[in-house]
């Protein structure tokens, strides 16, 4: 039979295995028989969607950066401690010579400062601080950046660190991927970027 044939009337071929004119590979299912979900199609990388797993580091579709350890960890931190001393000074400074305008203008400046920090950790893991020693806050399972509204509740989770006396803020010193407690639930991790 062929494609205009009366008795083939949507001009589609029979033989499902045959294709519409392109050679087949040998292993692959025919055009328009879907792979079985979750299995990477051969010779290559998975494409996103259709029921396969994001891609990323997990599931051997690449390797996973090592993880930062806890003095990168500590020095990214110290770095944005620093960032947000310049305005913290000119509320001191604008407190003692009595200059509220300038205590005001240092407030709106640690309190903008602090959103676009989370913003940019939620959008690229990256605070000034990580970005300077270079690590990135990334999920756990993909490998991508948390999101803001994620990045916002693991730094509310981060007074489960605070408990029994500061140990979650050491817990990356010898956990196996060096994550505090606020990591480990939020699901993320801090990974070396370069």
């Amino acid at each position: 039979m062929s494609f205009g044939s009366p008795q083939n009337p949507y001009g589609q071929p029979q033989n499902p295995q045959q294709g519409y004119g392109y050679p087949q590979q040998p292993g692959q299912p025919g055009y328009g028989y879907p792979q079985a979900p979750g299995v990477p199609p051969q010779g290559g990388v998975p494409p996103q969607g259709y029921g396969y797993p994001p891609q990323g580091y997990q599931q051997g579709y690449g390797a996973q950066p090592p993880y930062a350890n806890w003095g990168w960890r500590f020095l990214g931190t110290l770095v944005d401690f620093l960032v947000f001393c310049v305005p913290y000074i000119l509320v001191a400074i604008g407190a003692a010579q009595d200059v509220p305008a300038l205590a005001i203008v240092g407030y709106l400046v640690v309190v903008g400062l602090a959103i676009w920090q989370l913003i940019m950790e939620g959008r690229t893991g990256q605070t000034i601080g990580k970005k300077a020693v270079g690590i990135r806050l990334v999920k756990e399972a993909t490998g991508q950046p948390l999101g803001v509204g994620m990045a916002f509740v693991r730094r509310i989770a981060h007074f489960l660190d605070s408990l029994a006396c500061y140990i979650g803020w050491l817990w990356p010193a010898w956990d196996a991927k060096k994550q505090t407690f606020a990591d480990k639930v939020c699901s993320s991790i801090v990974i070396r970027s370069n």
